[in-house]
């Protein structure tokens, strides 16, 4: 045996493997969202006011799962960058709607390119139907595991 290689065993283990890929996928991630400054968790933010529109900082942390006092933190970081919004919510004035900007807008649009190229970096060794296979694979394990 290779003194660098893992034991066999965990080679057969999904939970392993999956751990492993996401190393490389995080740093992947990381390092392009870094290069524009931000973090997984401004992205993720973004995508949902993106995607669903005006949003409070309840549903942000429900829609992506961040605990609300990072969301907290992070919009407060995304408002200071000019890429969200925040007002209070003019039916509830206890609640915070948070909505992009324009440069927000173009931030997540030019990020979905961004990550679009890292998923085809960490995903080169498949075959666009292995990639649509292993996507779809991986989304009914994170859904049955969500509820």
């Amino acid at each position: 045996m290779d003194k660098g290689e893992p034991p066999e065993r965990l080679h057969g283990l999904p939970s392993w493997l999956i751990n492993q890929a996401a190393i490389p996928a995080q740093r992947l991630v990381a390092e392009a969202l870094g290069a524009a400054g931000l973090r997984r968790y401004h992205y993720a933010l973004m995508a949902v006011v993106a995607e669903h529109g005006a949003a409070s900082q309840a549903e942000l942390s429900r829609r992506t799962t961040i605990d609300r006092s990072d969301v907290v933190g992070a919009v407060n970081e995304l408002e200071e960058r000019g890429l969200v919004r925040r007002a209070p919510d003019a039916s509830d004035r206890r609640r915070n709607v948070v909505t992009l900007t324009p440069a927000g807008t173009e931030i997540v649009a030019r990020l979905d390119r961004v990550l679009a190229d890292v998923q085809d970096t960490l995903l080169a060794p498949l075959t666009p139907e292995e990639r649509e296979t292993l996507v779809h694979l991986l989304a009914r394990i994170v859904a049955h595991h969500a509820r």
